[in-house]
């Protein structure tokens, strides 16, 4: 399965697209799509018809997934878009690194 740079919960600029410039939350990761749902980025309307939780039916906007490859992590400590570096500490954990500041994520 291919890995996507990054995880749920993690805030994301979009650099692609219609919504290039937006920031966001990843509320889901679709590895094997490498597929990002990035909270109110590239919303969609659904025509849903009338169901038990929605009634009266309608439109219904939500978020639709981005190829992964158009979103850049944004760094908590100096606050920009960066590449996502890995690397071991000395207790042998795997951790994600800022490439820009090299603060752990």
């Amino acid at each position: 399965m291919p890995k996507v740079h990054v995880k749920k919960g993690d805030t994301v600029l979009v650099i692609r697209g219609k919504d290039a410039g937006k920031k966001g939350k990843v509320l889901s990761v679709l590895p094997e799509k490498q597929r990002v749902i990035v909270e109110k980025v590239n919303i969609v309307k659904r025509h849903s018809r009338p169901t038990r939780q929605l009634p009266q039916g309608g439109i219904v906007e939500k978020e639709a997934p981005i190829h992964a490859s158009n979103v850049m992590l944004v760094c908590g400590k100096c606050h920009r878009p960066t590449r996502v570096g890995r690397r071991f500490l000395e207790d042998g954990t795997k951790v994600r690194f800022c490439k820009k500041c090299g603060e752990v994520l």
